[in-house]
């Protein structure tokens, strides 16, 4: 069966998989440099596909390391379907590409992984994106919040250099679980969220704590904020 194969039997979409030591959101822009094999085999198999099918699963790893063929033990049941936007190759075989996350997935079935390539893919199904009972009134919050984390982090959020959060609460939501400073649990548990205003609730709380957290300590690392890549698409 070919790499990119977009079966639909058995519960799910075979999906090919990038694990990694962190979390993809929808919206995000995602750069990665592909030198093992097993890898660049993936990137050439989709390269081979039509521009609509050329998209890959990003998930974060539970347990385990990204680099090794007996590394990874473990992963998380959701992570974000990525599309390729563009390739760079090396002559040596090695690439440079970048992902842009469009889609919250989670495993399907009993078995979901397939190991019968030199890399791994995955049955999955794609979740929805409801909006909860009150996005508008919990974005507006975050965003009051999220000043406020600007602001304990020695940035100006009314500076003209700023780039302006978007209206949108789905949006909002997607664009702060990525620009905050988190660990990976905490940023698994945003994408987990069942729906928006669940992910803008928990976020709430997170701009809390790290605001408070930012308040006592004495001095600070340099942390760009509202720089993610995002894209529309």
């Amino acid at each position: 069966m070919s790499g990119h194969s977009r079966g639909e039997t058995g519960g799910g979409r075979l999906l090919a998989l990038f694990p990694l030591g962190t979390v993809l959101f929808p919206g995000v822009l995602l750069p990665l440099h592909v030198f093992e094999e097993r890898y660049r085999r993936m990137v050439r198999d989709l390269l081979e596909a039509d521009h609509e099918q050329r998209e890959l699963g990003v998930v974060a790893i539970r347990e385990g390391r990204e680099v090794g063929a007996e590394g990874l033990r473990a992963l998380h049941p959701v992570g974000c379907i990525a599309r390729l936007r563009r390739v760079d190759p090396y002559a040596d075989g090695r690439f440079d590409i970048v992902c842009v996350g469009t889609t919250r997935f989670r495993f399907a079935g009993d078995e979901p992984l397939d190991g019968s390539l030199a890399y791994l893919r995955g049955r999955v199904e794609t979740l929805p994106e409801p909006a909860g009972s009150d996005p508008l009134g919990v974005a507006a919050a975050v965003r009051r919040h999220f000043d406020d984390y600007r602001r304990a982090l020695g940035q100006d959020p009314d500076a003209d250099d700023t780039d302006p959060l978007p209206d949108d609460p789905h949006l909002l939501s997607y664009l702060v679980a990525a620009t905050m400073v988190l660990d990976l649990r905490d940023r698994q548990r945003l994408l987990e969220a069942p729906d928006t205003t669940a992910r803008l609730r928990a976020q709430a709380r997170l701009l809390r704590r790290e605001t408070a957290l930012l308040g006592h300590l004495p001095s600070l690392p340099g942390v760009e904020l509202t720089r993610v890549a995002a894209s529309p698409n």
